[in-house]
């Protein structure tokens, strides 16, 4: 290039003074400095949990225990115990290690008075709020990115428990949680899904039976507890391992002798999938 064919000194301010006029440009850099922002403040969560997992008391170390030597294993006790916290860290190590195909996560469409009919959209979007729970359980296990690969290869699997009839789960950690709400009609469905290679783990608090349901953990416990293969784990409030301020409330509520955990309802007769398509036909 030529010293005449080359641009001036003032043609190129004229060319960043035109360029940096340019509305595109600054939205654009308005987007780059909001989206540094937000990445700076949002927590990352693609880290999985940091070390081995252990037992932190004495029930987390029998509950632990039952997993490693039962096929199913009944956990009870008030919230913030850890109880599927660990099941979902030692699903995940099963899974890791080979020893298992999937996991499945499921649990009764009831809640508070509510249930999936009154929720927008098709079945896993209906479904998605009560996995909630598990999922950051999820995320220090296998870090956010692989949880949400595996959730859509359908390795993780949520199943609704209404939706269990007629599965046979083999080669499989099955984890069912808030499952003082599910009915004895249930329990005897669900526990029946129990195939070669699969671990059931079956979690429950009493104390928090939602209104209209006679729950049937108490006669799954009494029938199958004596069973070589099935190992059953109460949790105390000692146990709590979340916040302190959990242990307090949860003293407070037990301390006032809230003596009916259910209440009988035509609930229990009715099936746990009529429940769900009759909630539906009044939702969307």
């Amino acid at each position: 290039m030529t010293k005449a064919s080359r641009p001036s000194k003032s043609s190129k301010r004229q060319e960043r003074r035109g360029a940096s006029d340019r509305p595109d440009r600054h939205q654009n850099l308005l987007a780059a400095v909001i989206e540094e922002q937000t990445n700076r403040r949002k927590p990352s969560r693609t880290k999985t949990h940091e070390g081995p997992v252990k037992a932190l008391n004495d029930g987390q170390r029998r509950y632990d225990a039952a997993m490693k030597s039962s096929d199913i294993v009944f956990g009870t006790g008030p919230a913030g115990t850890g109880k599927t916290w660990l099941a979902v860290q030692r699903a995940a190590e099963a899974y890791n290690a080979g020893l298992i195909d999937k996991i499945y996560v499921s649990r009764p469409n009831v809640e508070v008075e509510r249930s999936f009919g009154f929720l927008p959209g098709d079945l896993d979007e209906k479904f998605g709020p009560y996995l909630t729970p598990l999922e950051e359980a999820f995320h220090d296990a296998f870090g956010q990115a692989k949880y949400e690969y595996l959730l859509e290869a359908e390795v993780i699997v949520p199943v609704p428990l209404a939706f269990m009839r007629g599965r046979t789960l083999k080669n499989a950690w099955v984890i069912f949680d808030e499952m003082q709400n599910a009915t004895d009609t249930e329990f005897k469905m669900a526990l029946t899904r129990i195939g070669e290679g699969a671990k059931f783990i079956i979690n429950g608090d009493l104390r928090q039976v939602d209104q209209g349901i006679r729950s049937g953990l108490p006669r799954a416990i009494k029938l199958l507890g004596a069973l070589r293969e099935v190992s059953v784990v109460e949790f105390g409030r000692e146990d709590i391992v979340r916040h302190g301020l959990i242990q307090k409330i949860v003293e407070l509520y037990e301390d006032q002798d809230i003596s009916s955990y259910s209440v009988s309802s035509d609930d229990e007769a009715r099936e746990g999938l009529e429940r769900f398509l009759d909630a539906s036909t009044t939702g969307n």
